[in-house]
């Protein structure tokens, strides 16, 4: 793989999670672009930067030592990413503090680099709290390749920072820089809710929840048919977002025990609100996570799923296979994973591979639901 050469460092970076022979590098011409760009305002020891959504680490990584850096985003992998490519450079695992995208920003900066998220209300959210934080003579520069940069991420930098100003394309990315005005302090239009009538709740949703304004199709086919008389079974969502399979089966199974997990810290902070608006203190772990991981093997009766099919921008079943693989590892013998997934995704024979038993639990035209036994 390419080092990521800037003008701060030169680093071996390394995508989470891993595959072998990854097809894919942890930087591109963003990246790159902006590096390039701060370097040209020669900033010194003294000058303090937020890093927002960098991706696997490779903006802050290169601006240790150089610059006071810290860094925000959304993504429990992307944290990751960023200590183990700390060390793979010979740099300290704690050299940069991150802070969740679902805690709050504490400047002042001077100055602000922005890798344009996918979900453009993280990108709004974010931009919202950033009032108050910015020093006098602040600059805010966001970045993303062409193809992925959409006219209204321009809007809101204009809207909440102040007047743009789009960068010439290098290497098919490009710059917004954006200089702060004085404007009057906005409201976040987030958290969202929207209510369910089966089960009768209503749902809490932060910035960079997936389907914030509704329930996506597949949990909506899926509801109907999650598993019923538990017991005291042991049970995780995996990659939970705002919660809604857990919390509906937690009210079918009262005496089930439940964990809750995604990588986006705004989801599980929707979930462990929305858990608690709905079941009060009814015990429950919810956390941030690479998938089933950090899981103990065999210490789990039943993995419930609405696996992702992309990753950022990169579109594949890598992840939901990965998936599938933790939670046959985290499965107790006799334990099932039940799944939604398009039908075109072919996952029933991928998890035949991995189980000894799959079946086909309902059908829409356009879903499956299946069950896998270990």
């Amino acid at each position: 793989m390419p080092l990521l050469d800037s003008p701060f460092a030169q680093l071996d970076l390394i995508r989470q999670p891993e595959q072998q022979n990854e097809p894919l590098q942890a930087f591109d011409a963003a990246d790159e672009y902006l590096l390039n760009h701060l370097a040209e305002q020669q900033p010194t020891a003294e000058t303090r930067v937020l890093v927002l959504n960098d991706s696997f680490g490779a903006l802050a990584a290169s601006l240790v030592g150089r610059v006071q850096v810290r860094s925000s985003g959304d993504s429990f992998l992307g944290a990751l990413a960023l200590e183990k490519n700390l060390v793979r450079n010979g740099l300290p695992f704690d050299a940069v503090t991150v802070l969740p995208a679902s805690e709050p920003l504490s400047g002042p900066f001077d100055r602000v680099l922005i890798r344009v998220p996918k979900t453009l209300a993280l990108l709004e959210e974010q931009l919202i709290r950033l009032q108050g934080q910015l020093a006098p003579g602040a600059q805010v520069v966001a970045a993303a390749m062409v193809k992925h940069l959409p006219r209204a991420a321009g809007d809101l930098l204009e809207r909440y920072i102040g007047p743009v100003q789009a960068s010439l394309a290098v290497k098919k990315a490009r710059l917004l820089i954006a200089t702060p005005e004085a404007k009057t302090p906005a409201v976040s239009p987030y958290p969202t809710r929207y209510k369910l009538d089966e089960p009768a709740i209503e749902l809490l949703n932060h910035a960079n929840v997936f389907c914030r304004e509704g329930l996506d199709i597949g949990t909506r086919a899926f509801l109907p048919h999650l598993p019923k008389n538990l017991g005291k079974a042991r049970v995780a969502d995996l990659g939970c977002g705002n919660g809604v399979l857990a919390i509906a089966s937690a009210l079918q199974n009262p005496e089930a025990h439940y964990t809750l997990v995604d990588e986006s810290f705004m989801a599980v902070q929707s979930a462990l609100e929305n858990w608690r608006a709905t079941l009060g203190q009814r015990e429950v772990i919810v956390r941030a996570g690479d998938g089933l991981a950090g899981q103990e093997p065999q210490s789990l009766d039943v993995v419930l799923c609405n696996p992702p099919f992309h990753q950022q921008q990169v579109v594949g079943d890598f992840l939901a296979w990965r998936m599938f693989q933790q939670a046959r590892e985290a499965l107790v013998v006799g334990g099932a994973l039940y799944i939604v997934g398009n039908r075109h995704l072919g996952y029933h024979s991928k998890l035949a591979r991995l189980f000894r038993g799959v079946e086909q639990v309902a059908a829409t035209p356009k879903f499956v639901i299946l069950k896998a036994r270990k």
